[in-house]
This record gives structure tokens, C-alpha cells and sequence, in this order.
């Protein structure tokens, strides 16, 4: 398939950065340290802000208060994050001004764990801090696209979880699925245009009319 866009916003935890056992930790040990049962916590965590998650299990006015010990938590936990395949080398390929990164993590948490894994910050950086609705809302993709100066309709999504694909279809883009922290069966079905195991299954190619995505 070939996938022709002017720019690529991508996730970054599970789509750029391998932080899963990070997440993971830091959730249990928040929700233990709370009374909660992780795994239910974990169950619905992937793709969302942290304070989202956080109101589905405490009452509005210890969220802010919790939110901030779970980043401090997560701030001090970087043990095994690391880019995943072929990440450096498709980021590298990027004009800087042709891609950027919308995250459901907080600005600091999500910088320092790009610098964590020897991946690069983008000009454009839009996270938890930036947006009033988080993933599955589409509002940080349509934000992102807006900074670049691209109709979304004209950007590839790359996403790794459900919520994610959820929000990049809701922007009108193309999205690329990445199975690196679901299982296929968990992104197909979905409607992302395409579902690919890593990045290492595509290539990009540049010019001055935009990008062209190519996977198997």
C-alpha cells in the first residue's frame, strides 16, 4: 500500500517509544498504592490521558493531586525505555517541519522519555497540557495538523492503540496501526487504513510535493 500525505503525526509511548513496562509499574504501583486493582486500570489506560483514567476510579477533586504523584512516579521510572524498530531511521527521513507528535502523556514525561530512547523532540509537541478532551477525541490531531499548517485530511496518524486509531479517524486522516503493544485482533477491525507489526514494515519516501508511506 502506498499512502500519500504532506505530514505524519505520530503517538509516542508504544508508537515511538517501547515504555510499556514502565507504564505498567508505575500504574500498579499507584494503584495499589490507592486501593485499586491495577490490572482494571490497566484495562482501560492505553491511549488516554493519565487524569482521564484517574476519574474513573477517584472523584473529581483528588484527580489533579493524583495525577501529579503518578507523574513523579513516572518521571523517576525510565528502566528498559528504548526506541522501538526503526523508529530513529523514519524520524530522521522527516522534514522537521512534516511530522509531529500528539501524546496523551505530559510534556516533561513525554520529552524525557524521547531523550531517554535517542529519539528526537519535534518542533510540534502537542500533550495532555494542550488539549480539554483527550484521545479517543480527535482535538490534539487536529491541533497538531493545524501547527503544521496541513489539512488532517492530508496527514498520516500513526497509532499504536485502540483509543489512538479512534482519534485519528475522528481527525478525517489516514491512520497506520502499529501492533506493538496490542495484539492484531485488537487493531483490526478498527478502520485504520492500514495494520502493520512495527515500523520496520514501511518505508518513506520524500520530495517536494510531500511523502509517500509504502508498507508490504
Amino acid at each position: 500500500m502506498r499512502i500519500s500525505v504532506d505530514a505524519v503525526l505520530f503517538d509516542i509511548d508504544g508508537t515511538l517509544v517501547d515504555s510499556t513496562g514502565a507504564v505498567e509499574r508505575t500504574w500498579r504501583q499507584w494503584g495499589e498504592a490507592h486501593g485499586i486493582d491495577p490490572d482494571e486500570i490497566l484495562a482501560v489506560s492505553h491511549g488516554r490521558r493519565s487524569e482521564d483514567t484517574i476519574a474513573m476510579f477517584l472523584p473529581d477533586d483528588q484527580v489533579a493531586e493524583a495525577a501529579a504523584e503518578l507523574e513523579e512516579l513516572e518521571l523517576a521510572d525510565l528502566a528498559g525505555v528504548a526506541a522501538l524498530p526503526a523508529t530513529a531511521e523514519l524520524l530522521s527521513a522527516l522534514p522537521a517541519g512534516r511530522w509531529a507528535a500528539v501524546t496523551s502523556g505530559a510534556r516533561m514525561l513525554m520529552r524525557t522519555r524521547l531523550e531517554a530512547a535517542g529519539l528526537p523532540v519535534p518542533e510540534v509537541l502537542v500533550t495532555a497540557e494542550d488539549v480539554t478532551v483527550g484521545k479517543p477525541d480527535p482535538q490534539g490531531y487536529l491541533k497538531a495538523a493545524a501547527e503544521l499548517g496541513y489539512d488532517p485530511a492530508r496527514c498520516l496518524i500513526v497509532e499504536d492503540a485502540p483509543a489512538g486509531v479512534a482519534a485519528g479517524l475522528a481527525a478525517g486522516a489516514a491512520v497506520l496501526a502499529v501492533a506493538t503493544s496490542h495484539q492484531r485482533v485488537d487493531l483490526e477491525g478498527l478502520g485504520a487504513t492500514e495494520v502493520i507489526d512495527n515500523l520496520s514494515f514501511c518505508t518513506l519516501e520524500t520530495g517536494p510535493d510531500g511523502l509517500v508511506l509504502c508498507t508490504p
